[in-house]
């Protein structure tokens, strides 16, 4: 009797393994990572409530449905501080210990960029949000089969930067001020260079900082020697505002302009006047009709505004949804395949994934002025 009790208590014990096994597999693990802690604290937050808010929302509909089967979305965040070996770190564990089918993120191209190895052994993709480093998806022109983004790219970037402040603003000097240290910001500068030459300007001064430096005094001096129309400053929003500050101390009156590292609340707050009456390239029109509905249901989840980060990450899960539901199943290498050449329509615009080089193809860039503290957009641009 004991054996026949002790024969049906395993029975049933290998059942309820075999139910929670089935439960599992009916939830699909995504991993998020991107910094939590340090200067980008704040988009990374904004991205990682971004895609919890998203996931709730469809798993409260029922799910997702996958090749004729519905399953739940799970994400799994980390924080890699910002760092380029904590975020290979990040990634190691997320797909060998967490064992998720994709990854979004992260927003920074220096940490986008070495994981490329992590992924491709594991045959995971990765989604990143605001990477603009041509080296993000292709390398030496190969690409990389599992990285893939939503945002336009650092050469577009920079050739809209500077056809806007030749074509509209009218300037033929321009002085660089840049993060020597940083993979975004040395790409943004190169290409604005090389556009801004190619138009008919002439680069007056070509200035360098170390990322943490906070006196710009030195950099800027030179720049105000030099006289120019505008000063290009290609990095994120604390040392926009520092140096900006410094730099009307120093007495340059001149515009400002920067990429899509600028816009954060913390740009305005911390730049005050000195920012006033500057432009940036910009991924969307923050009053677009398009975007009004995701803001709202941010800021009531939230009590917050979402950042840049939480309208690209909000595109990545349309696209990560749109891929899993193309490849028909819960596998990383048939769902990196399932990308290639898809196209969904993202609050930021239409997003079609090139499988040439795992970019989205033809995505218009909006130039944004600061007046009177407002992000106020002035229009889309394209370069020639």
């Amino acid at each position: 009797m004991k054996r026949a009790i002790l024969a049906a208590l395993l029975i049933l014990s290998l059942a309820l393994v075999g139910c929670a096994s089935g439960a599992k597999s009916d939830t699909i693990k995504v991993g998020w990572f991107g910094a939590l802690t340090g200067d980008q604290a704040v988009w990374g937050e904004n991205e990682f409530n971004t895609v919890k808010m998203l996931f709730e929302e469809y798993n409260a509909a029922g799910g997702i449905e996958v090749g004729g089967k519905k399953y739940k979305l799970e994400v799994i965040g980390y924080d890699n501080k910002g760092d380029a070996q904590e975020a290979v770190n990040v990634v190691k564990r997320l797909t060998g210990q967490d064992k998720v089918v994709a990854i979004l993120g992260p927003n920074a191209s220096g940490n986008a960029i070495p994981i490329a190895p992590v992924l491709e052994q594991a045959k995971v993709p990765d989604i990143a949000t605001v990477a603009t480093n041509p080296k993000v998806t292709v390398i030496d022109g190969k690409v990389k089969p599992y990285n893939f983004r939503v945002c336009f790219i650092d050469p577009y970037q920079g050739a809209v930067a500077a056809g806007y402040a030749y074509d509209k603003l009218n300037a033929r000097k321009a002085a660089i001020l840049y993060d020597v240290s940083d993979d975004y910001s040395q790409g943004l500068r190169e290409f604005f260079k090389i556009n801004f030459e190619k138009k008919g300007g002439t680069i007056v001064a070509d200035e360098s900082f170390n990322g943490g430096d906070v006196d710009f005094r030195p950099q800027l001096s030179k720049i105000k020697a030099a006289k120019p129309d505008i000063i290009f400053m290609p990095y994120f929003f604390k040392e926009v505002a520092l140096s900006a500050n410094q730099a009307r101390e120093l007495g340059l009156k001149q515009v400002l302009m920067g990429g899509d590292g600028w816009p954060s609340d913390q740009l305005i707050s911390m730049g005050g006047k000195a920012v006033e009456g500057s432009y940036f390239v910009n991924h969307l029109d923050y009053s677009d009709p398009a975007v009004q509905d995701y803001k709202a249901r941010y800021k009531a989840k939230y009590g917050k505004e979402t950042e840049l980060n939480g309208y690209l990450v909000h595109d990545a899960v349309l696209l990560l949804v749109a891929g899993l539901q193309k490849a028909g199943k819960v596998n990383g290498e048939a769902l990196a395949k399932a990308f290639e050449g898809i196209e969904v329509q993202g609050i930021t615009g239409k997003i079609k994934i090139s499988p040439e080089t795992h970019n989205p193809e033809g995505k218009d860039a909006a130039i944004i002025k600061i007046v009177n503290g407002q992000y106020v957009f002035q229009e889309k641009y394209a370069a020639e």
